[in-house]
């Protein structure tokens, strides 16, 4: 059995570590706000776009952009990974990362050639493990304090340049999309061949669609709508991992400072028990040797 100092260092351990997490959680919710306002402001023009560009695709005959319509193959595969710079989040990080391996497992049982572009330090570090020769880059956002569309757009950038110069043939985004502070859903986004919603499809869901006609033409509004539609998805896939990383961190930081207060509680009552059963025993000994004079 530890002794009455070790017992007491535990308990001023416990409860130091529960200042910190419960400092934490309270952080995580601040930034949580901002975060979950971000990400909502964004995903209506990430929807419109989508839709516009749904429309647009629906006039285009064959052989159009490649960026639409792909490049013919399917055999090279780009894994775009977006986690997180830090830990003490939970289960976010680990989440997509697995996500990403059930799809390059599911890949590399076809023969497909996978690559792996991993946007956040903590992905990177879970990948490596298994496919550090799959990994073509690393680009870290830990200095970054707010998270804007140039960060996004020059990722874009980086994706349609190597796109076009051959490096790969479809494209898929990982990411974790905000639900609440407790759920956060992993999500695969192929945005290489962009992959749009019929106007079927919208058409069951929000009624009769409006048919418009375009100055310039379609395939002129193609060649820079599409380029853009990817530093958007890029956009809003960074926004709300954000939002997802703060909501999980501080849900697993409210778990921290709630078990910290369990154990706090469990060592107090063996310390006290640990303290009675030694006071008893000095009673014990000192009335046995009064008896005994």
């Amino acid at each position: 059995m530890p002794s009455l100092k070790d017992l007491r260092n535990r308990i001023s351990s416990v409860k130091a570590t529960q200042k910190i997490t419960k400092a934490m959680q309270m952080v995580a919710a601040a930034k949580l706000r901002r975060a979950q306002s971000a990400a909502e402001a964004a995903r209506p023009y990430a929807e419109r776009m989508e839709s516009v560009l749904a429309n647009l695709a629906s006039g285009v005959t064959a052989g159009g952009p490649a960026l639409l319509a792909g490049n013919g193959n399917d055999d090279t595969h780009l894994l775009i990974v977006a986690t997180a710079e830090r830990g003490l989040c939970g289960a976010f990080n680990s989440s997509i990362v697995r996500l990403a391996r059930e799809h390059i497992a599911r890949l590399q049982d076809q023969g497909k050639t996978v690559k792996i572009l991993c946007v956040g330090k903590k992905g990177y570090e879970q990948l490596r493990r298994q496919y550090e020769r799959n990994i073509i880059e690393l680009i870290e956002l830990r200095g970054v304090k707010q998270i804007g569309f140039d960060n996004a757009d020059e990722i874009g950038k980086k994706i349609i340049r190597m796109f076009e110069e051959g490096g790969f043939d479809v494209a898929t985004l990982f990411f974790s999309r905000f639900k609440s502070v407790i759920a956060q859903i992993p999500t695969a986004q192929q945005i290489i061949p962009a992959q749009i919603p019929s106007n079927e499809n919208a058409s069951a869901v929000e009624g009769p669609q409006p048919c418009y006609e375009y100055e310039p033409g379609q395939d002129e509004i193609l060649s820079t709508l599409l380029p853009r539609n990817i530093s958007v998805q890029v956009f809003r896939a960074l926004l709300e991992n954000a939002a997802s990383e703060q909501g999980a961190r501080m849900s697993a930081m409210d778990n921290a400072t709630r078990n910290a207060g369990e154990m706090i509680r469990k060592q107090t009552t063996l310390y006290n028990r640990s303290r009675q059963a030694m006071i008893t025993k000095e009673l014990i000994e000192i009335i046995s040797g009064a008896e005994a004079l």
